[in-house]
């Protein structure tokens, strides 16, 4: 049988700031994330198995990345704990805000290697994580490979 990847699209709206740099990105802002979700595995063979044809049922890889990734980061804002954001993120606490404290530099890169992470410990044995997209903007992302790491 062959292995076949299948990607799944997700969307989200995230606040951060990148403590210590020495551009713009410095301040508070955000950006609408787009997620891609790509996964390798063997389409099931058993003709009376409910997901027959199936590598994973787009509506379990959706509830995975879902409960993982979008509803934990889709408008929150991201501060690295290690940093004095600390004190911002609890006055916005403090005010009803969603904040994530995290053990990295919300960028990018740091954040597609915190979702490999999440997605592929939900994953069924039967489907490997192949790669994952992150779009900050229009003409930026980052990308992961299984592959590579």
């Amino acid at each position: 049988m062959n292995n076949i990847q299948i990607t799944k699209m997700f969307t989200f709206e995230t606040g951060h700031a990148l403590y210590g740099y020495d551009g713009k990105c410095r301040n508070v802002h955000g950006h609408s994330y787009k997620l891609s979700v790509t996964v390798i595995g063997t389409p099931i063979s058993d003709k009376n198995h409910v997901k027959y044809g199936m590598v994973i049922d787009f509506g379990d890889l959706k509830k995975i990345v879902k409960e993982e990734i979008v509803d934990v980061f889709d408008h929150a804002t991201v501060f690295n704990k290690n940093t004095p954001h600390v004190e911002l993120a609890k006055e916005l606490e403090t005010r009803g805000h969603n904040v994530l404290l995290v053990d990295y530099q919300p960028t990018s890169e740091m954040m597609v290697i915190d979702f490999a992470g999440k997605i592929k410990k939900r994953l069924p044995d039967s489907v490997q994580l192949h790669s994952l997209k992150l779009q900050e903007t229009d003409t930026s992302y980052a990308a992961w490979y299984a592959s590579e790491n």
